[in-house]
């Protein structure tokens, strides 16, 4: 494809080469990334990329690059013999537009929905595979936390932090998941991916809002300002919305888009209300209220909250015209979600739950729900990330300790912080609560010594990483894997007996 057709209606000035060059390799924002016949995106203070990229990417082979207005860069003048280079007002922008073209607009040919919020993206997204899969034997793409699949299978991509990929990889995998048949699509669309403009171009059927609770104010610096980066999603990239009618912010979606718009609740009216819940260590049954109608539904996850997500994939699944008893039939069917609430039986008669919650409230509803079946004392791992919101540290601790019998202070992805330095400001908040804790940097050692501490009947809480596969120190990506290790660590342990 050309240039110029990539570019067609989007303002632009061309400032060397021809506009007519064609591209044949995928748009990108790293410049080690770039090849033979690529576009070159420079995205200002993109780590691997921005204009300091430039060069090393037409070095590579890049036949054009785009570059945001401003003061030239140096290296544009120097570009090779018929490589382009063009100025564009944002580069964000540019790239979500010249990446879907280039893939052929992907997101048109599939239903597309995409889930923001603070907690909750991760199982929404799953839930909505599931019920799909179980109830109708749908091919579904997933794309989020915990990468990206389709069908179950995997879609290959460089490995990424990202929640919501960069728009060229976005687009990409929309692509790969169309050409692999794919009729549905989920994705998780984070405050900084919208905020970024990744998502646009992919052409949202369904836009799905949680909740909004403190977190990513490194970012965002307000409240104000993380749920209006949230709030994007509602402001013309949707067609429908689908909210949690129980948080405040979620309550205020439908006047912004009047008549396109369905509620969820437990405690509010809404389209879809969950009542009479019942939780125990298996699940959580309930009953479903929509159209004047009762179906009597359970999910194998425990809590409020689940419950919560549960109906969210319900009414997104439901909009596209699936049967609605089919789905709450399906509801009771499905897998755990890999590191959300995720069950695991110690052979020594010890139960331990893997989950992702890493900010105040996911932590104190995670804790509540087990406080609400624990049959023993609940003991807590956790941490905090490193690079991020410094202000939520001590409340985690206090959150910890209050609902914990036991703590276990540790490392979670330090990054670049020094890991004793982000325990400091965790343990005022867990002192203040009077429960006793441990303190080891090495996760792998304090998962160790609470699993060494729980007797029969006492529950395990790992908090914070969930599902991932690796610690963040520096910039490495380590290997770690919270239920993988905790696996490990039972089987070195005997199990308890009963009887004579």
């Amino acid at each position: 494809m050309k240039l110029s057709e990539l570019l067609e209606g989007h303002d632009h000035r061309i400032l060397h080469g021809d506009p007519d060059i064609r591209i044949t390799a995928g748009p990108c924002l790293d410049a080690h990334r770039a090849s033979p016949g690529s576009l070159f995106v420079a995205v200002p203070g993109h780590e691997g990329g921005g204009a300091g990229g430039v060069a090393s990417a037409l070095a590579r082979g890049a036949a054009a690059v785009l570059v945001e207005t401003g003061p030239p860069d140096p290296s544009s003048r120097f570009a090779p013999q018929g490589a382009c280079v063009v100025e564009v007002a944002d580069a964000r922008v540019a790239a979500a537009l010249v990446s879907a073209r280039y893939h052929g607009h992907p997101g048109r040919g599939m239903d597309v929905v995409a889930v923001t919020g603070t907690n909750g993206k991760t199982s929404v997204s799953s839930m909505y595979e599931s019920l799909l899969r179980i109830s109708k034997g749908a091919r579904v793409g997933v794309i989020g936390t915990s990468g990206s699949r389709t069908g179950g299978d995997p879609v290959p991509m460089p490995r990424s932090v990202l929640s919501t990929p960069e728009a060229p990889d976005l687009q990409y995998i929309l692509g790969r998941m169309r050409d692999r048949g794919t009729l549905s699509v989920v994705l998780e669309a984070t405050s900084m991916g919208l905020l970024h403009h990744r998502v646009e171009g992919s052409f949202v059927d369904v836009g799905i809002f949680t909740n909004l609770t403190q977190d990513h104010l490194d970012d965002h610096g307000t409240m104000d300002d993380y749920r209006d980066a949230k709030l994007r999603l509602f402001q013309g990239m949707c067609r429908h919305a689908v909210v949690n009618a129980d948080d405040p912010v979620g309550a205020a979606i439908p006047a912004m888009m009047p008549g396109a718009v369905t509620t969820y609740a437990i405690d509010a009216e809404a389209d879809y209300r969950a009542t009479d819940l019942e939780v125990d260590a298996s699940g959580t049954r309930f009953v479903l209220h929509h159209g004047g109608r009762r179906y009597p539904a359970a999910i194998p996850v425990p809590g409020r909250f689940s419950v919560s997500n549960a109906l969210a994939a319900l009414a997104a699944c439901h909009w596209f015209g699936h049967e609605l008893g089919a789905l709450v039939d399906a509801l009771e069917r499905m897998p755990q979600i890999p590191g959300r609430f995720e069950r695991f039986e110690a052979p020594h008669g010890v139960s331990v739950v893997v989950d992702y919650a890493h900010s105040p409230d996911s932590l104190d509803k995670v804790l509540r729900t087990i406080r609400g079946f624990a049959r023993g004392r609940v003991l807590t791992v956790f941490g905090c990330g490193g690079d991020r919101d410094t202000t939520k540290r001590a409340r985690m601790g206090e959150i910890a300790g209050t609902h914990s019998d036991l703590c276990f202070l540790t490392s979670d992805n330090p990054r670049w912080e020094d890991p004793e330095a982000i325990m400091d400001q965790v343990a005022p908040g867990l002192t203040g609560t009077g429960t006793p804790y441990e303190r080891d940097g090495d996760r792998r050692a304090a998962i160790s010594a609470a699993l060494a501490s729980a007797g029969p009947g006492d529950v395990v809480l790992l908090a914070g990483k969930g599902s991932e596969p690796y610690q963040i120190v520096g910039g490495e990506m380590l290997p770690f894997d919270d239920m993988a290790t905790v696996r490990e660590l039972s089987r070195a342990r005997p199990a308890v007996h009963s009887g004579a």
